[in-house]
Formats: structure tokens, C-alpha cells, sequence
């Protein structure tokens, strides 16, 4: 397919390198180039959410399918065009090299033209739909899996420095822990003093790590509690 890729930050490089790769005709061009695009089979919209709809409306009118990569938008936003996609790759993206690579048989959220189902199947993706309703809970889950991950591994790293410790000497642990999720459910692969309800040793945690840390560590011990009483109900069941 021709496709023009509107947007040259980490998601438009990412999708032009995998897209050409993956033996489509690409361009990249910046936002404010989008008068110039003819004769594109796809014009695929890699901005920021807030700018989507403004980019859509400024594009000539023409058969070309017009989609766009977020998880929180819809359709609507690519109004007035007639032939419309989405597809959003639950997949980080941090440059457009290791992007591209990621893209490559990732997970797409699609819906829109058929257009879309055929780009994922280009990229040996796998396709999953939703319906408008489901969009945002879909969008939140997915910050959750990687922005708060990343978060998660910010307080980690604060922790162990006021232990004179760094960040790499808890990454196998992190890494074997999320390999025990993906293995066992987070509900068996719950370790640690939440989980048995020690309330001694989480106090003693309180008192020694940063104050400003103690808020975060509260919350995430709060969600531990609650995935350990889960556990005990499905014993129990």
C-alpha cells in the first residue's frame, strides 16, 4: 500500500520504518505538510490525541483512508472523511528503531475500515475490537500496564538509593516477579509482608524509607492487601 504517515515523532517513525519493512510505500511528513498529500491509499495520523482532529480536518479530501494510532480516541474525531480506522499498538514505543522492532507481531486495538485489520496483518499484528463504551477502561488499562509500570520502577529507584543501593540491583527481582504474573495470575504470584498480612515488618518499611516515598509505598501495600484478600476468597470458594 502507498501510505503517508502524518507526524514524525517516536509513533510515526516507528510505524514508517515497520510499515516500509514490512514492504509498504511510506512517507513521512510533518503535520504541517498535510496540504501536500495526494494519492495515498492510507494517510495514518501519528500526533499528539489533542491534535488529531485538527490535523483530519486539514487534510485534502480524496479516497484515502484516514486513521489514526490512539487508544483513547475514536472515529470521530477524523470526521469529515468518509473511509476511517484506528489502530492502536498496545506496545511502547520509546524510539523509532526499537519501535519499529516492537510493532512487528504487537497486539492492535482496531476498528474503522477493513484497511486496518490488513496493516496489522502486514506487520504479523493480532487484532482485537471494542466497542466505543469499552475505549477509555481499554485506554486507562493500558496506562496502567506500562506508564504506572514505569512509575512504579521511579519509586523503586528512590527507594534504593536511600538504602545505597541502585535501581539494577532490583530489576531481576521486578523482571521475575512480572514473570510470575504472566506464569501463575498476580493473585498466586503475590509475595511478600502484605500478602501474609504482616503488619510488623510493613511498619518497620514506614519508618525507614523516605517520607516522601511513604504515600506511594501505602497505596501499592493498600492494592496488596486487596489482591492477598482476593486470593483468600478464591481459596475458599
Amino acid at each position: 500500500m502507498n501510505i503517508t504517515i502524518v507526524g514524525a515523532g517516536r509513533a510515526g517513525t516507528s510505524f514508517h520504518l515497520a510499515l516500509s519493512r514490512a514492504g509498504h510505500l511510506t512517507h513521512l511528513v510533518h503535520h504541517d505538510q498535510v496540504g501536500a498529500i495526494a494519492d495515498a491509499d492510507v494517510v495514518l495520523i501519528c500526533v499528539p490525541d489533542d491534535d488529531i482532529a485538527l490535523v483530519a480536518a486539514s487534510l485534502p479530501p480524496g479516497g484515502s483512508v484516514v486513521a489514526h494510532v490512539s487508544g483513547s480516541k475514536g472515529l470521530d474525531v477524523l470526521a469529515p472523511h468518509l473511509r476511517v480506522a484506528s489502530l492502536h499498538p498496545l506496545m511502547t514505543l520509546p524510539s523509532g528503531e526499537l519501535g519499529s522492532r516492537r510493532l512487528a507481531g504487537a497486539t492492535f486495538c482496531v476498528s474503522g475500515d477493513d484497511v486496518a485489520v490488513a496493516l496489522v496483518e502486514s506487520l504479523r499484528g493480532r487484532v482485537i475490537r471494542l466497542r466505543d463504551d469499552q475505549r477509555t477502561a481499554y485506554h486507562a488499562t493500558a496506562a496502567v500496564a506500562a506508564n504506572h509500570l514505569v512509575a512504579l520502577m521511579g519509586h523503586v529507584d528512590q527507594l534504593a538509593r536511600s538504602a545505597g543501593l541502585s535501581l539494577e540491583d532490583f530489576l531481576p527481582l521486578a523482571r521475575h516477579a512480572l514473570d510470575d504474573v504472566a506464569e501463575l495470575g498476580p493473585e498466586r504470584a503475590l509475595t511478600g509482608a502484605a500478602s501474609r498480612g504482616d503488619m510488623t515488618t510493613i511498619d518497620a518499611h514506614l519508618a525507614a524509607i523516605p517520607e516522601v516515598e511513604r504515600a506511594t509505598y501505602v497505596a501499592m501495600a493498600n492494592a496488596a492487601f486487596e489482591l492477598a484478600e482476593r486470593r483468600r476468597s478464591q481459596t475458599l470458594a
